[in-house]
Parts: C-alpha cells; sequence; structure tokens
C-alpha cells in the first residue's frame, strides 16, 4: 500500500492505495469505524490487493487525518470523491465498518453514479423510521458513559466489547494507544452526534450487502441491520463466531462474502 495524502482547507486526510496493474479491475474503498483507522483492514488489504484496486483511509479526525475542522459526513463524502479524482478511480465498491458505514452511505448519496455497490459491515442504516427519540438521546450523550471510565478502562473495555479474538482485542488496543481519553470521547461525540444531524431517508439503486457479527452486541446495531434488511430486501448474512468487529475476528468469512458479492455484481440488474 501506498501512502498517500489530500489535502483540504479543513485538514490533511491521509489515504493508502494499492493499484492493480489491470486499469479495468474493481476498485473496494474500505472505511473504518469510530477511534479506529485504516488498519483496521489489514487482513482485507492483504486479501484483495491482488485482484482489486484497494483504498484504505483515515476518515477525517482519526488515524493521522488529524487535526480537521468541521467534521461532517458531507465533508467526508467530498473528501473521498476528492480522492478517487486525485486518483482517476471511476467506479468503486463500498465496504463500511461501523461508523465507516455514515460517510460511505453519505457518499453513495451524493456521488451514486460512481458506486457499483455497498457492504454495510456491523453498521447502521441511514433513515429517520429507524430511530426513536430515545435512540437519538443515546447517540447525543453516548460520550456521557466514556467519561465515567479511566483511560486505561476505557481502551480496554472498548477493545473487549467489539472483539471476539485476541487479534480483534489487540488491534483496538493498538488503535486507541495513540489517542488520550479526552480524544477518545471527542471522536465518539462528534461521530455520533453529527449522525443524528445528517441522518436522513436514503435509496440506493445499487446491490447493497448488510454483514453482522454473530455475537455483535454494541448498541443496537443487531436491531437496525434486522430492520434493514427486513424494510429494504437487502440480504443479511451473520459473520459466525464474530462481535462487532466482525472482519478481525472472521477474516475468512467476512472476506469470502465480500468476493461473493463482487463476482455477482455484473448479475444484478442496476
Amino acid at each position: 500500500m501506498k501512502g498517500k495524502e489530500l489535502k483540504t482547507r479543513r485538514g490533511i486526510v491521509y489515504y493508502w492505495i494499492s493499484r492493480n496493474k489491470n486499469p479495468h479491475t474493481k476498485c473496494i474503498v474500505f472505511t473504518h469505524g469510530v477511534t479506529a483507522d485504516h488498519s483496521m483492514f489489514e487482513k482485507q488489504v492483504e486479501y484483495f490487493k491482488q485482484e482489486y484496486t484497494v483504498i484504505t483511509w483515515d476518515v477525517p479526525l482519526h488515524g493521522l487525518s488529524r487535526p480537521y475542522s468541521n467534521f461532517t459526513y458531507e465533508n467526508c463524502a467530498h473528501d473521498l470523491m476528492r480522492i478517487l479524482d486525485q486518483e482517476k478511480v471511476d467506479k468503486v465498491i463500498l465496504v463500511g465498518m461501523s461508523m465507516g458505514g455514515y460517510p460511505s452511505q453519505e457518499f453513495a448519496f451524493r456521488y451514486a453514479e460512481k458506486v457499483e455497490g455497498f457492504i454495510a459491515l456491523d453498521t447502521t442504516p441511514f433513515g429517520i423510521s429507524y430511530y426513536s427519540g430515545l435512540d437519538i438521546w443515546w447517540l447525543k450523550h453516548i460520550a456521557l458513559l466514556a467519561k465515567c471510565f479511566s483511560k486505561n478502562a476505557l481502551r480496554k473495555s472498548m477493545a473487549k466489547s467489539v472483539s471476539r479474538t485476541k487479534y480483534s482485542y489487540d488491534k483496538m488496543i493498538e488503535m486507541l494507544a495513540p489517542f488520550t481519553k479526552s480524544q477518545i470521547i471527542e471522536q465518539m461525540d462528534i461521530a455520533y452526534g453529527t449522525f443524528t444531524k445528517e441522518n436522513k431517508d436514503v435509496s440506493f439503486s445499487f446491490p447493497v450487502l448488510i454483514l453482522l457479527g454473530e455475537f455483535d452486541k454494541t448498541g443496537k446495531v443487531n436491531q437496525y441491520c434486522q430492520a434493514w434488511s427486513k424494510k429494504e430486501g437487502y440480504p443479511l448474512h451473520i459473520i459466525n463466531n464474530a462481535a462487532h468487529f466482525s472482519n478481525g475476528d472472521n477474516p475468512e468469512q467476512v472476506n469470502s462474502e465480500i468476493q461473493e458479492f463482487i463476482s455477482k455484481l455484473g448479475n444484478y440488474n442496476v
């Protein structure tokens, strides 16, 4: 993966690309969850980089993409579009994990013509009807719970809650390590608070696949994914022996699901 940067007036956004020599190959964009970074997808990058062009990035306000002012998912979508323009990538398959599903859906909403398909990985949908008033209240105040933990306890609690394997736990601890407690809380507060402001009803004409860890107990992700699948008719596949960080807990099945989804894209009438 070659590290690059996109300079914006809000801050520098860092991304990594492995470009397949075949100019007609498909491009996969992996977008990580809150308080994480691009390395969350290292097991997917290793698997897919031989056959596809692969892009990962540190979402604004995360990883190396700090400082960053005026964080919104709309701005994230525009930044991603500029990255694709910079790399001369015409079409993408989006994979958004947890919070990463929000900039992915915002991008798909604004640049639908650029999207071949979307894989929603342990994330939740855009759509007003899915979230109750109480749901919105908790999303706005989720950082209050984090303040009750010490710095080390917060990191360990977050890593444990999203993982089922030692690899996922250790990876989450590694990604959290550079941040202070206040920075972690700030990321959570802004990420979820921004979602409540930008959430909207959307409709996608391209294929969508929902992947959900069998033991994903993060918030109401399980319930939201079930409701999303039922309302929109999107297939929902369960990742065995995996928690919220399912692509780390069971990368073999997640990679296989992504591969199969991509292989069938040409069969959809979009």
